[in-house]
């Protein structure tokens, strides 16, 4: 009769009331209108950081309605179809109603409500007149209930349509003392702990994980503004949550770690990552990338006009341009090529998506920056100084602001975080290690991030958390930190040459999780764009446990990127060799008929055309030999893309050749005198 709305679903502060239907009976909606009161009415067991008088005062006179509904419902009354009208109106607003006390006591709301008390104070007003109304118009002699309800009905109308729902003095001065405090971090002064404590108290936020469910919520508001194109209250939510961010790192000494680490997931990576693949001017997939002399890279079209407008300074780094070269980018191209195949992206109608993480690339409000600046500092004296405990705290809330906000990845990186998050590393504490490299996995996103790292000599640190760390989690987040860090073509040559880091890897994928294994395959992936490091890989046992991987796993992403690699590899000879050695073409071409994945699809026909080109004429005999084979490219070649399709053509006709000289040899062993030579 009415529906039902997860509170996940409906926007804050929007009120999705559904009228009653024409048909619907009499006993039908006085029991849903009973439910609605109770449902009301058991609000008053909950917390109100705000609204705390509205919302007692609206409790007290569903109540007395309560108990009318209920009188009726017990003496079997029927009812008039003026009453059933007025009840279908009282049945929306409570709907009403009860979205409102959803909202004022929703998780992590308890500030926004704060901030909206004038708007929510009306909202209160406007429902309890519209019961008033609703009571004001009920024909109350025609329904015979006891005289003391009848008259307490009459007086909740009469309270209703003169009651002063107004905003809470209290409400008000915390709202006052909010907005002072975003002045004072608006100007670069750093409030007063004193006034922090104040506003936290009254909202009765008290535990960290109380204050990180307002970050939650209000980067929850700013993503629904920013998805629904409707960002005009983006730069006020952005500076509350700078504010929330402040306090959840200044104000609360300890984790609440049985909830907190349910906040951040396994840190899992794939080969491809969107956020590199963005050019910084246009903040686009680029669809050509050149790198210019400063090594930046951009999107052809989009540097070639900032270099036509006369520009001559490195729009990212700001140094001078010594010459106006653009070089392309081969190697980021396949891996955005790679990524849009994948998830099915077209690079032109990327154009005209939301972009998540760019929007992060500047601050929402200079409240926001100057508070983050402040906290980037706050974090890095903690690191420094800090007890053991702190210093852990500070390398969680590291890990927690880098994890998808570009502009905090900088202040923090300035701040000169890196350095003290490197030495965490040597400490014997599973829990502060686990959040110091994961909090460097988020800054090695960060192209100074990659930087520190390298020049504070943190390779050594990192690999020796892959090779000896104290858990699985942290042995992971170092691999998918070498990813990262690979990006950067001089240290993926660098990190190659490091004796444990391709064994440290390999190891990994033996005794990893599904997640370790992923992040392992990954980086080894990224290394191999440098190709001296091909025969490194081959040496470190890697191909056999690669085939195991699609043997066995049912993880559809880590079986992509394991072709992935296979497919690196087998663009030479020894690669190849190493392939067919493991007698795998068997399985590549059964992956390549289940797969679903268009990339997995594209890896497998890139291996076997690979494996044909540099592993002879054996390879063509194997795979010759297999029906299904010929049927799965044909396939290929509707379903796949252009670059797929034409590796698809060239293993086709590879295929029909061997075919057709085989047929060739056959007809000459026929005729008398002639010797034959077979190929298999």
């Amino acid at each position: 009769m009415i529906q039902s709305f997860n509170q996940n679903d409906r926007r804050v502060l929007k009120f999705p009331a559904v009228h009653p239907c024409e048909g619907i009976s009499p006993e039908t909606l006085l029991s849903s209108l009973i439910t609605l009161s109770s449902s009301i009415c058991n609000y008053q067991s909950k917390f109100f950081a705000t609204q705390r008088r509205n919302a007692r005062e609206t409790i007290r006179e569903i109540g007395i309605l309560r108990m009318f509904f209920e009188e009726i419902q017990d003496r079997g009354l029927a009812l008039s179809y003026s009453i059933v009208l007025c009840f279908s109106e009282l049945h929306i607003t409570f709907q009403k109603i009860q979205f409102l006390f959803e909202d004022c006591t929703r998780e992590g709301a308890r500030l926004w409500m704060l901030m909206k008390s004038e708007f929510v104070t009306t909202q209160f007003r406007v429902l309890i007149r519209e019961v008033a109304t609703a009571l004001d118009v009920m024909p109350l002699n025609l329904i015979d209930v006891g005289g003391e309800v009848k008259e307490l009905v009459e007086l909740v109308a009469k309270q209703a349509s003169k009651a002063k729902f107004e905003l809470d003095p209290d409400d008000e001065q915390g709202a006052r003392l909010v907005l002072s405090i975003l002045n004072q971090f608006e100007k670069g002064i750093e409030p007063e702990f004193q006034a922090i404590k104040q506003v936290l108290d009254y909202l009765g936020i008290k535990r960290w994980s109380v204050c990180n469910n307002e970050v939650k919520f209000l980067e929850e508001q700013i993503g629904f503004q920013c998805s629904d194109s409707d960002e005009k209250e983006v730069p006020f939510l952005g500076s509350l949550m700078g504010f929330m961010n402040y306090c959840r790192a200044v104000a609360f000494e300890e984790l609440d770690y049985r909830n907190a680490n349910q906040m951040v997931n396994s840190e899992t990576i794939s080969c491809l990552n969107p956020e590199d693949f963005r050019c910084p001017i246009s903040l686009e997939l680029m669809i050509d990338p050149v790198t210019v002399s400063t090594g930046q890279t951009y999107d052809r079209c989009s540097i070639q006009k900032w270099l036509k407008a006369g520009n001559m300074l490195c729009p990212k780094t700001g140094k001078r341009l010594t010459n106006t070269e653009l070089i392309p980018n081969i190697s980021l191209q396949k891996l955005i090529q790679r990524f849009c195949n994948d998830k099915g992206i077209s690079l032109a109608k990327s154009r005209s998506q939301n972009h998540d993480i760019t929007r992060t690339i500047a601050p929402a409000s200079p409240v926001a920056a100057e508070a983050m600046r402040f906290l980037s500092k706050f974090l890095a004296r903690k690191l420094v100084f800090g007890t053991v405990e702190q210093k852990n705290k500070a390398a969680y809330e590291i890990r927690l602001l880098a994890k998808s906000n570009i502009f905090n990845r900088s202040c923090l990186t300035e701040a000169c975080t890196i350095p003290s998050l490197l030495n965490l590393l040597s400490l014997n504490n599973m829990s502060t290690q686990e959040n110091a490299i994961s909090a460097l996995l988020k800054l090695s996103k960060h192209t100074i991030g990659k930087t520190e790292i390298i020049e504070n000599r943190g390779l050594r640190q990192i690999l020796e958390v892959l090779k000896k760390g104290p858990s699985l989690e942290a042995r992971q987040i170092a691999a998918a930190t070498l990813f990262y860090l690979s990006s950067v073509k001089e240290y993926r040559k660098l990190i190659g040459e490091a004796p444990d880091a391709i064994p440290g890897l390999v190891e990994l994928i033996k005794e990893g999780t599904s997640c370790g294994k992923k992040n392992a395959v990954v980086a080894i992936f990224a290394l191999l764009l440098s190709p001296e490091n091909g025969k490194r890989v081959l040496e470190a046992g890697t191909v056999p446990l690669l085939i195991d991987i699609l043997a066995s796993s049912d993880k559809a992403e880590l079986v992509t990127d394991t072709l992935a690699v296979l497919a690196s590899l087998a663009e030479n000879a020894e690669g190849a060799v190493a392939i067919l050695q493991t007698s795998s073409l068997p399985l590549i071409t059964k992956t390549l008929r289940c797969s679903t994945s268009k990339a997995g699809k594209e890896y497998c026909i890139s291996t076997l055309l690979s494996l044909c080109t540099n592993g002879g004429v054996e390879a063509v005999a194997v795979l010759a030999r297999d029906p299904s084979l010929m049927a799965s490219l044909y396939a290929n070649l509707t379903d796949g893309n252009s670059h797929s399709s034409k590796k698809a053509r060239s293993l086709m006709k590879i295929l029909h050749n061997f075919h057709g000289t085989s047929t060739s040899e056959l007809m000459a062993s026929a005729v008398p005198h002639e010797r034959s030579v077979h190929v298999w």
